[in-house]
C-alpha cells in the first residue's frame, strides 16, 4: 500500500427497492475538508491518467461499473517510493480510496459498460495545482493492457 493512501470499506444497504451507497461523512478519519463532488465517467477500455495534485486530497468511490485504479509514489520522502498499487473499484469492491497529494493515479475502464467514478475533493479545482502525463509515460513504470496471470 503506497504510504498516505487509505481504502475504506463502504457499505451499501439493499432492499426490494434499490440501495443507499454511502461514500464519506465529515466524521470519517479520512475526511480532510470540503471543496468540490463531481463525477466523471470512463468507457470500457478507456484509460484517465496520469494525473497528480499538489494541494487537493481526492476521495474515489465506484458506484456503477468498474475501475482499474493505479496509484505511483515518486515522492522521494515517502517510504514508498517507486511502488505502484492496483484497486480495483466499483459495486463488488466498494471502497473509499482516499488519494493525498502528490500521488500520481489514474484509472482505466473495465468490463463491459462505461463507469462512474464520484470524487469528493478536498478543494475546489484549481487548473494551477494539477500536473498530467500521458498514460504511458515512461517516467510511470505501468503497463495497462490486460493482464493474463
Amino acid at each position: 500500500m503506497i504510504e498516505g493512501v487509505i481504502v475504506t470499506k463502504l457499505r451499501q444497504m439493499v432492499d426490494e427497492r434499490g440501495k443507499v451507497m454511502h461514500m464519506l461523512r465529515a466524521d470519517s478519519a479520512a475526511f480532510r475538508g470540503f471543496g468540490e463532488i463531481y463525477f466523471s465517467t470512463v468507457h470500457p477500455g478507456a484509460i484517465k491518467g496520469w494525473h497528480i495534485h499538489k494541494r487537493m486530497v481526492l476521495n474515489y468511490a465506484v458506484p456503477h461499473g468498474c475501475i482499474k485504479f493505479v496509484l505511483y509514489d515518486d515522492r522521494l520522502e515517502s517510504a514508498t517510493t517507486g511502488e505502484l498499487q492496483e484497486i480495483f473499484l466499483g459495486p463488488d469492491n466498494y471502497c473509499l480510496v482516499t488519494v493525498p497529494p502528490l500521488v500520481w493515479n489514474g484509472f482505466k475502464g473495465v468490463g463491459t459498460e462505461t463507469a462512474i467514478v464520484a470524487n469528493c475533493a478536498s478543494i475546489p479545482h484549481d487548473p494551477d495545482e494539477i500536473e498530467r502525463k500521458s498514460p504511458f509515460d515512461p517516467s510511470i513504470p505501468y503497463d495497462w493492457t490486460l493482464q493474463h496471470r
